[in-house]
């Protein structure tokens, strides 16, 4: 005869053998199915360094040829670089059964991009870590092609003999790792890290120093490599490697963004959020920043005109702003005085129908004792006062609040 704790253990092993066809029985349309993702595409993992601060380059991500085209235009980017997304490594010596050589291109031309998508999604690609036949490509990754003066290799995982996360850095990067390991083993450095402690400054200092990193990047390395171990406890994962970890020719890790801007006399920089500020003056684009924050929002970046803007500014203003794949809508807030608002009114009305706006614009433009002044001269250039108010007419920004 069973024991009590037995014939209870059997009933439970029924119940739950039973429990599938009695959900089916409830309803045949509902179907429970566990799926977990273990491995991420590159744009999926660029997308998740970049919500932690881990700076990459600016992308967009395309599923058909005529997207990719109009990601190349919207980055505005010197050089293009266009990536096959599949799970497979060796895609840059890779053959498409379209005929296509290569999963990874370079160019200058936006519309290379497009007709290079149209052979690349929905055809298969074959590289030395695929079946025969190939993978199917269902989307590419449309980028900002960086000039990288000196590559690093930087890597997080997860090392039983260890008994927890373990960096491992080399200061040459841009190859496969395990080369570097079999012929310049002593170009490996490791540092063990204490998984209730977490990673130690001294601890990312010295593995930026190992990298070949001085003076001022040193200090800006270091701040990446935790910033990386952070999103490496967040996401629970098992290894997280940026393979290269590189270095601009400029010695700095300035975002691209922020150099352009600096052409046109724009004071930029990129913020983690999803909101575009677009005002003038240090102090207002601050309150700008923490009106959206008070309102539940995140501003994407503090962009300041400054004094004495022109209309080219605007537009090459509302150029970044766009080029940003995380902005989703745009507010400009700009308090006359120090600019013409009929400058910026004519600037950003150009803008929006050169550039094609595709995102949300809010506009706030106050210029106390100069209304009349403002409508006769926007009248004067083209109507530009109405075409702007049709532009922003019913847009807001609250859904992304």
């Amino acid at each position: 005869m069973a024991s009590p704790v037995a014939a209870h253990a059997g009933k439970l092993l029924r119940d739950l053998a039973l429990r599938p066809s009695f959900l089916a029985a409830r309803s045949q349309a509902v179907q429970l199915t566990s799926r977990r993702w273990l491995n991420l595409q590159e744009y999926q993992s660029k997308k998740l360094m970049s919500d932690n601060g881990v700076r990459v380059q600016r992308f967009f991500v395309a599923d058909t040829a005529n997207e990719a085209l109009e990601a190349a235009k919207r980055l505005n980017a010197k050089e293009i670089v266009l990536k096959a997304q599949i799970l497979a490594g060796g895609r840059g010596k890779g053959v498409f059964n379209s005929g296509l050589k290569g999963g990874v291109h370079l160019t200058k031309d936006p519309n290379v991009v497009g007709q290079l998508a149209k052979q690349m999604i929905g055809y298969n690609l074959a590289t030395k870590q695929t079946p025969k036949e190939g993978v199917k490509v269902n989307k590419v990754m449309v980028a900002e092609a960086l000039d990288i003066s000196r590559e690093t290799y930087l890597a997080i995982l997860m090392d039983r003999s260890c008994n927890g996360p373990v960096l491992v850095g080399s200061p040459q990067g841009g190859v496969d790792i395990e080369e570097v390991a079999a012929s310049n083993p002593e170009l490996i450095f490791k540092e063990q890290i204490d998984i209730f402690e977490g990673i130690k400054d001294s601890q990312a200092q010295r593995m930026a120093e190992n990298l070949g990193f001085l003076g001022p990047l040193k200090n800006q390395a270091a701040d990446q490599i935790k910033k990386l171990y952070n999103l490496f406890l967040k996401v629970d994962a098992t290894q997280v490697e940026v393979n290269p970890f590189g270095e601009t020719p400029e010695g700095q890790e300035n975002e691209p963004i922020e150099n352009e801007a600096a052409r046109y006399d724009l004071k930029y920089i990129g913020l983690d959020g999803n909101i575009a500020c677009f005002v003038n003056g240090a102090g207002l684009a601050m309150a700008t920043c923490d009106i959206i924050f008070l309102n539940g929002g995140k501003p994407a970046n503090f962009l300041d005109l400054g004094g004495g803007v022109k209309e080219a500014q605007v537009y090459q203003a509302f150029k970044l702003l766009t080029a940003d794949p995380k902005v989703e809508a745009i507010l400009v807030n700009i308090f006359g005085g120090i600019v013409n608002c009929a400058i910026i009114a004519n600037g950003i009305t150009k803008a929006c129908r050169e550039l094609e706006l595709k995102v949300p614009l809010v506009v706030r433009l106050e210029e106390q004792g100069r209304c009349t002044d403002l409508k006769q001269e926007t009248e004067n250039s083209n109507g530009n006062l109405t075409d702007l108010q049709e532009h922003v007419t019913d847009q807001n920004v609250n859904k992304y609040a």
